[in-house]
Order: structure tokens, then sequence, then C-alpha cells
């Protein structure tokens, strides 16, 4: 029966140090023997501090190598990010500063190896450290997305498909997010991680999961052998219906059973926690669609005086849909597909979702007629 541990916490090396350990020798089982390698996959999102929320903090995965090293493992810490150098984000995340002292090694994804994650999506490339590690380590950062909802285990480990691979994904699923999250599941299956801890402590909430969300504090870390049940976790603790995160909708559509889960440790329900708002996916009528593309979903918007015109979010959008303007940027609304990658990789936290006129009025008229 799926497990899922829930410890109260902050970054305080010594304490977390006490309460870590036992969580890991009981999710390790001693399956982790001298001379294995394993692949830490924490969130690297962006360069950011870690008081930003942006990324997963560097006293976690501190702690989590050093039980590894203890154990005679060989580690490795890995991600693709979204933007910028790895280096870069490992020293403004103070990873060079909370893990330079160890015997690790700290690497970006680069080669991949094609393996089959079932229909309908088929031949996947996926970082080959992934691939022929003895076990991965999955190290998510409990963050809102403008996307999915939220970015729990099972959305940390897409960072397992490697550089531009991503958005090229997000162009093959379009704005059906209930596909996306499908293709999330099934690559998080196949990366199949040995089990999870996830950094809660701060947490990040409202316009997620880049700079332009919120951090707010939680003193949580959760714990699991099984990546759906702590995804399942998280959102009972938030209140939220765990079908409303796609990616366990996904999961429940091939079979998961949520109800034979169990939760140890701390259940305190979690209040006031700020969700982005998710615009509505594409429905009814395929010659209707390009009218609810441009009138009724959530579209990506800047804010001209935070914009510096770096580039990044043109250089990433898979869709090729935002060019430089003369003070700031522009969107081709006909050619965006609402996957907001330019809202989560923006540095300079310039840009966020708005609801079209056309859009706040339908849902104004709703919402009179069902009140």
């Amino acid at each position: 029966m799926p497990e899922v541990i829930i410890v109260e916490a902050d970054y305080e090396y010594r304490g977390l140090k006490e309460r870590l350990y036992p969580l890991l020798e009981r999710l390790d089982g001693g399956r982790i023997r001298g001379g294995d390698r394993v692949v830490l996959k924490p969130n690297l999102l962006a360069a950011a501090p870690p008081e930003k929320a942006v990324i997963t903090h560097p006293v976690i995965v501190r702690v989590v190598a050093e039980y590894l090293i203890d154990r005679g493992a060989r580690v490795q810490i890995s991600d693709s990010p979204a933007i910028g150098s790895f280096k870069k984000i490992l020293k403004e995340g103070g990873y060079l500063d909370e893990l330079g002292h160890l015997d690790l090694e700290s690497r970006e994804f680069k080669e991949t190896a094609e393996v089959d994650i079932g229909e309908p999506f088929g031949m996947v490339e996926i970082a080959r450290d992934v691939l022929e590690a003895d076990h991965v380590i999955n190290l998510p950062k409990l963050k809102t997305h403008g996307q999915m909802l939220l970015t729990l285990s099972v959305k940390n480990l897409f960072g397992c498909i490697v550089g531009l691979r991503k958005p090229r994904w997000h162009l093959r699923t379009g704005v059906d997010r209930i596909r996306f999250a499908e293709l999330l599941y099934l690559i998080a299956k196949r990366v199949n991680p040995l089990f999870t801890i996830m950094d809660g402590v701060l947490a990040m909430e409202g316009n997620g999961p880049g700079k332009s969300g919120t951090p707010v504090r939680l003193n949580l870390i959760l714990g699991s052998d099984d990546i759906t049940a702590l995804d399942i976790a998280v959102c009972r603790l938030l209140g939220i219906p765990p079908e409303r995160l796609l990616t366990n909708k996904a999961a429940f559509a091939k079979g998961y059973k949520p109800e034979e889960i169990t939760i140890q440790g701390n259940k305190r329900d979690i209040k006031n926690f700020r969700l982005p708002k998710l615009g509505p996916l594409i429905f009814g009528p395929t010659m209707l669609h390009p009218f609810m593309r441009r009138h009724l979903i959530e579209r990506p918007v800047v804010d001209v005086n935070k914009c510096l015109q770096c580039g990044q979010c043109w250089s990433y959008c898979p869709a090729r849909a935002i060019e430089k303007a003369s003070s700031a940027i522009e969107f081709d609304y006909e050619r965006c597909i609402r996957c907001y990658c330019c809202v989560e990789v923006c540095p300079h936290g310039a840009l966020t979702k708005e609801e079209p006129l056309a859009g706040r009025f339908i849902r104004s008229l709703l919402q009179r007629k069902g009140g």
C-alpha cells in the first residue's frame, strides 16, 4: 500500500538532518548499496536565490547527498534547466556554497537515449544519465504552475527531457493539458525514481513556477516511494480534489487507486494557499477552437516596466509566437499555444497570464446566472 510520510522542518542544517535521516532510511529500506550510482533530480528551473522558492533548497539536497555518500554511493546532481547556465543556477541558488565540499558530481543533462513510454507517445528521448543510473531520487519543490496548477513529483521529472526537446513536446501536445499531463505521467513512470523527497518548507503560491510566484512558508517535507501518492497527499493538504491535478487524473485513467494511500505524520490542512487561475481547455466543435483560443483562454501578457528584452522568452517559446518590440515584446496570439513557458522562464517576473475581455465577460454572466 503506497505510503506518504510528512515531517515538519525548516532549513537549519542540523535540525533538518535529524529529521530527514530517519525518513531517508525508511524510504531507502536498504536498497542503496556501496558503489551504486545515484542521480539526484532537484527542481533547478532557473537561477534564483533560495528565498525566492523557485528551486529546491540546496540544504535539502545536501542532506540527501550526505546520506547517500555515507552509504558509499556515487552521487550525481543533475537537471536540464529551462533557461540559463546550469553553473549559474548552482551558484545563485546556493548549491556551490552548500555542497561544494562534498564528494559528488554536478552536471547538466546532455546526452539522451530513446525509450518507449507507451501509447500514445511511443519513443521519447530521456537523459542517458537517468536511464543508466542505478537509482534516481526525485527532489521536487512544492510550487504552483500556470499551465498544470501545481508542479510536484510527477511534473519535476519532465526535467529529464533534455534541452529544447521540452518545448517541442509542449508544441506537440498544444493547448490540451490533459494530453500533456498524460505525457508527464508516462515519462515519470519510465524514470521510476527510487523515492521522492519534496521541499515544502518554503513553497510557492500564486503565479508560479518562476519568479512571478510568491514564496509561502509551510515548513513541511514530504517523502514517498510512490510519486502519484505523494502528489495526491499534497492535494489533500491543500484542500484540492486530487483529480483536479491532471497528472493525478492521468494516473487514475491508467488504473491507479487513490483510496489505497496512507499518510503518516503531520496531516494539518493548509489554509488560504493561493492557486493560479487556469483558463478553460479547448472544447466543443473544431470550427470554434480559433475563436476560443483568441477570446476565451488566458494568454501571456508583458509588464513593459519589468521587461528587459533579455530574449529568454522568445528563444524558449515552442510556437515561435514572441517577437522583440520597440519597448518590450509582442505576442502572436494566433500562434501561441498557451503553454505559458514564457511566464515560467522569464528571469525578471515580467510576464503573467491574463484572461481576455470576452472571457471575463462570459464568465461573469455565467456566475450571475449560477448565483
